[in-house]
């Protein structure tokens, strides 16, 4: 009796291991963003999503495990050669996703493997194209370059390329110097010609104030020329107006009575004094050598006088 009990009771605890091992076994837990390939009996059966999923126990195997994350890839750094011959070590960065994992399980062994091979391989073929300078302005084109030929091999293999980044690009040490000698150089040529710019632009400044100094000068120069010209003028015209002004005011004055005789004695003042000066001026007493010259000068030009007061008179008649 007490045999049988113990057999019953080793019966139920193995079917209790057995059910815990089964459930254990059978029921899968898929976390996000994540997808499970079950095979059943070595053959595919289907993809488990996230979620609980319950399998056939001793049927079905969860074959591959794959995460739908955007991964990144360290591309190991390698040596390439450019198109001028020069040895550089260039490494990279490579993004990829899995877009269907059926594919990614079946349709290649290992494409993270087979994906940085194909990424190495690509890098060089665009570095031979390119020369040394080159390879640091092309970085963009060179990126591109490798996202299209390793996308379109990995298709597949049920994997997306989204992104190919060049980490680092390191020219040997000889190059290293020789480029540092040369941005050294054209460092100093730039400061060069910067500084004879600066020279060839003070010199046009002072020449340019030079100039605009001339042609104030002489734009004053001609405006003071053309004020004592136009003062020369006016002087000349208000000298010959008070002349004409003068002139028939003498007219006039010998018109009136007795203005003959003060022209008469006018006349003979002006001639004494002036026969005066003139023997002062050469200090030699200079005498007429007929008296009555005097006489005959004053007769003439109480005469001449006399004729312009007619001509005055009958013209304005």
């Amino acid at each position: 009796m007490g045999s049988g009990l113990n057999f019953g009771l080793v019966v139920s605890i193995g079917i209790v291991i057995l059910i815990v091992v089964t459930v254990f076994k059978t029921a899968r837990i898929v976390p996000q963003k994540s997808a499970f390939i079950i095979e059943r009996l070595g053959k595919y059966s289907r993809t488990l999503d996230a979620g609980f999923h319950i399998l056939f126990p001793f049927l079905d195997n969860v074959a591959y495990k794959h995460s739908l994350k955007e991964m990144a890839v360290d591309v190991p750094s390698q040596i390439c050669i450019t198109k001028d011959n020069i040895a550089v070590e260039v490494d990279g960065v490579l993004y990829m996703q899995v877009v269907d994992p059926v594919k990614a399980s079946y349709g290649i062994e290992d494409f993270l493997y087979a994906a940085t091979q194909l990424a190495q391989t690509t890098m060089r073929s665009e570095i031979g194209k390119i020369d040394l300078d080159k390879t640091f302005e092309e970085r963009v084109a060179i990126n591109s370059a490798i996202i299209q030929a390793v996308d379109k091999a990995s298709d597949p293999w049920g994997v997306k390329i989204t992104r190919y980044e060049i980490k680092n690009i390191n020219p040997p040490p000889t190059v290293t110097d020789a480029l540092e000698k040369q941005m050294r150089a054209e460092r100093a040529k730039r400061a060069a010609i910067a500084e004879s710019e600066g020279q060839r632009q003070a010199v046009i400044n002072v020449a340019e104030g030079e100039k605009q100094e001339a042609i104030m000068r002489s734009e004053g120069e001609k405006m003071k020329r053309i004020n004592e010209a136009e003062g020369r003028a006016k002087e000349i015209m208000l000298v010959a107006q008070a002349t004409a002004k003068g002139i028939q005011m003498i007219a006039e004055a010998i018109e009136t009575p007795g203005g003959d005789r003060a022209v008469n004695l006018r006349i003979a003042e002006q001639y004494i004094k002036e026969f005066g000066n003139l023997a002062r001026t050469n200090n030699t007493m200079i005498i007429p050598q007929n008296m009555n010259d005097i006489t005959g000068l004053i007769a003439t030009a109480t005469s001449v006088i006399a004729k312009t007061g007619e001509g005055n008179q009958r013209s304005s008649e």
